[in-house]
């Protein structure tokens, strides 16, 4: 759970990426074992929020090719630099403000945090500025906690019936951030939340949206989001090592 024992050693070299991927891949393998899935149902998506690019690149020669970022800027910035690696795809999975939505729209290939229309609709513009798509989750708030961004679970059907006007943004799924809590009775219940919304969603899904994504579960929990149905889980430090910048820099509360 969350707390200690879930970050890995700092990695430093590409034999400890490649180390720290295929530990973090036989978790995702055991956790499925256990409740009957195909491991090759659950995306890892190695979130690189402040690792330099030296170490980026490193993690893509060990074999990365996604990365999620909380944060805009630093996402674009770390874009940019590492523009010369065939095949990264990022994904923006933070808070997103509507003035940053045109950075997002550049780079971005998926944005997980979408619970705003405003955003909804100035993505598209950008989107269709730029003749591109993006791929998008609705974060939903299944925890119930203020600080947390997110639409309460209630408003979710309306929002999503609403996101076919925006052409460009191809809706996959839903994304949650769990209680941040070592205890599973706390945690397990939002990662249920967001799977049996997304069952009952799925069942009358306007065209064009799909309900098949759930991201949930991070470095401290993911092995319980598996077990719970997620299909991308968002792992960080068991994969890069421990973090100088707290959490609470990147999350709200």
């Amino acid at each position: 759970m969350h707390g200690a024992g879930t970050a890995a050693e700092r990695a430093a070299t590409v034999e400890d990426f490649r180390h720290n991927l295929a530990s973090v891949q036989e978790r995702i393998a055991a956790a499925c074992k256990s409740v009957g899935r195909d491991p090759s149902s659950v995306r890892l998506l190695p979130v690189s929020k402040t690792v330099d690019e030296a170490r980026l690149r490193l993690a893509y020669e060990a074999g990365c090719r996604q990365l999620g970022e909380n944060k805009v800027q630093e996402a674009a910035h770390k874009a940019e630099a590492l523009a010369d690696l065939p095949g990264l795809r990022w994904s923006v999975i933070g808070h997103l403000q509507t003035n940053k939505a045109k950075v997002v729209a550049r780079f971005a290939d998926e944005f997980q945090a979408l619970d705003r229309l405003r955003v909804a609709e100035v993505l598209d513009r950008r989107l269709q500025a730029e003749g591109r798509g993006l791929d998008v989750l609705v974060q939903v708030n299944t925890s119930g906690e203020a600080s947390k961004f997110g639409l309460p679970p209630e408003e979710v059907e309306a929002f999503v019936r609403q996101l076919p006007a925006f052409s460009s943004l191809r809706v996959r799924g839903l994304m949650t951030l769990a209680a941040f809590s070592a205890d599973p009775d706390r945690v397990r219940p939002c990662f249920v939340r967001l799977r049996e919304l997304r069952d009952r969603l799925r069942q009358d899904a306007p065209d064009g949206v799909a309900m098949d994504e759930l991201s949930m579960g991070m470095s401290g929990d993911f092995e319980l989001a598996i077990t719970e149905g997620a299909t991308t889980v968002r792992v960080g430090q068991a994969i890069f090592g421990p973090r100088a910048t707290p959490d609470s820099h990147y999350w709200p509360g």
